[in-house]
């Protein structure tokens, strides 16, 4: 019997070598937006933490947020509080400052719970 390469040929070394450098630079270039994707989501324009929050009154309670933002960024931040049942009674979006943010939510009745939705920038869809 026959091999394939006796029977067909072989390929020439100048094509093995072009397909071998064609598979490294698709290499390169998934490594490369991989490095780039990782380092974009790690560092956003605006981060967000809820330190805290105080129900005031049957229709005020108040969210205490820390907000880390980059120079010159304008960010948008979303609270929500909810009652004792689950239901949303209120919810504020603010545009924040660097730093320690208290912010009054006007409630429909008396909430149990104010959550941070987070924070956003332009270019930044999911909150953070």
């Amino acid at each position: 019997m026959t091999s394939l390469a006796e029977r067909y040929g072989s390929p020439s070394r100048g094509r093995r070598r072009l397909g071998l450098v064609l598979v490294a630079a698709v290499v390169a270039v998934a490594a490369g937006w991989l490095a780039w994707a990782t380092w974009f989501h790690a560092t956003p324009a605006v981060q967000s933490d809820q330190l805290g929050y105080e129900v005031v009154d049957d229709n005020t309670a108040v969210a205490v947020v820390q907000v880390r933002l980059e120079d010159g960024v304008t960010a948008s931040c979303r609270v929500r509080a909810f009652a004792e049942d689950h239901v949303t009674v209120g919810e504020l979006a603010f545009e924040p400052e660097p730093g320690r943010n208290e912010v009054r939510v006007r409630t429909e009745r008396r909430a149990t719970n104010v959550t941070l939705l987070g924070c956003t920038a332009p270019g930044q869809p999911r909150p953070r």
